[in-house]
Order: C-alpha cells, then sequence, then structure tokens
C-alpha cells in the first residue's frame, strides 16, 4: 500500500504527507486494520472505542468512517467497506 499508519504517533502517511488521526479515528483504523478483509462488528468498535459514552449515538460512528474513507481516497486498492447491520471491513485489493 501506499500509506503508512502508524498507531503510535496516530499517524497516517502518504506520499509524504501526514495526516495526524484523532484519537477515535485512530482505535477505529488501528481495530478496522487488526481485522485486515475480516468484518468488524459494530458494536465490538462501539463498546471499544466509545464505551459507555452517553453522549455518542451509533450512526455518530459513521461520520468517523467517513473521514478514514476520505484520507484513504487517494488508493483504489484500499476500500472500508459497510455490511449492513453487521459492521465494517478494511479490504484490501
Amino acid at each position: 500500500s501506499s500509506y503508512h499508519f502508524n498507531p503510535k504517533l496516530r499517524q497516517l502517511i502518504h506520499k509524504g504527507v501526514t495526516q495526524t488521526l484523532s484519537p477515535k479515528e485512530n482505535e477505529l483504523l488501528k481495530m478496522l486494520a487488526e481485522h485486515l478483509n475480516d468484518l468488524l462488528p459494530r458494536d465490538q468498535a462501539l463498546k471499544k472505542i466509545w464505551g459507555s459514552d452517553t453522549y455518542f449515538n451509533g450512526r455518530s460512528m459513521d461520520v468517523y468512517i467517513a473521514k478514514l474513507r476520505k484520507y484513504l481516497k487517494d488508493d483504489p486498492k484500499i476500500e472500508i467497506v459497510n455490511i449492513h447491520g453487521n459492521g465494517f471491513r478494511l479490504v484490501v485489493s
């Protein structure tokens, strides 16, 4: 891939440009990478990243997914796929 992800520094680097990720973006991308080409259940991500945050609504996760898709859009071989009603899959072809 043309991207380098450094979760310890919360950085996604592409063509020399560094995108610093928010803590939640970082954790979500890390979980997706750990489940590479496999399903990351929505409930699992919600519980681990947001815990009991009463201000968070499950649909807000879609905003974070949209941001990650935007960061990764320059490589057509990388895609975050929505598995309706179940979760997400980071697919690298």
